[in-house]
This record gives C-alpha cells, structure tokens and sequence, in this order.
C-alpha cells in the first residue's frame, strides 16, 4: 500500500504554519522536508520520525515502525497527526538534531 495524496495534502495543510516545509514522492511515499532537512518518512500513511532525543522526549509512548519490509531502520509513529500544534512543536524541536542530507558529488 503507498501513501494517498489526500493523507499527505492533510499533513501539509497540518504543518503550514511552519515555513520551509516541502515533499518529495518516491516510488509511491514520501520525503518530508523541513528547512532543508528531512523531517519524517511518510509511508503507507503513516507518519515516521527519526528516534532523535526530542522526539523521544516528546512521543514516550510512540510505537517503533520500519519503513521498508528488512525493518532494520525504526522510526516513531506519530498517530497524533490532528493536533496542529503538537506537529508544529515536534518538528521545531527536532530540527537541530536533523543532519542534512548528505551531497551528492
């Protein structure tokens, strides 16, 4: 199952208030950007976090989800998509704690 355009047109409509906030499709998911960083995995619509410290901080109960079938890379499920501010919150604590994305040279 890939993600709906409608999941992901409610997410960014969830975190306009945030700028710099862009998306890329992959072969069905999607990338979401923060200010030039990946921000979260959006897959079988499903919204994923990396495990940094402030989005453990601030998801203690979140349960770990893989985003691909080896599941070797886990990620925080954010089931509390309707909160707007609790999304805005989320990203701008995490965003230090995001590297960026590695070059392609």
């Amino acid at each position: 199952m890939s993600t709906s355009k409608d999941y992901m047109d409610f997410l960014l409509d969830q975190l306009s208030s945030l700028d710099g906030i862009t998306c890329r499709r992959m072969m069905g998911e999607y990338l979401l950007y923060y200010r030039g960083k990946v921000a979260a995995y959006i897959c079988d619509d499903r919204f994923l976090v990396r495990p940094v410290p402030s989005a453990i901080r601030l998801l203690p109960d979140a349960p770990y989800d893989s985003i691909n079938t080896d599941g070797r890379k886990k990620y925080l499920r954010v089931d509390c998509v309707d909160d707007r501010d609790f999304l805005t919150q989320l990203l701008e604590e995490m965003y230090d704690e995001l590297p960026f994305p590695k070059s392609k040279q």
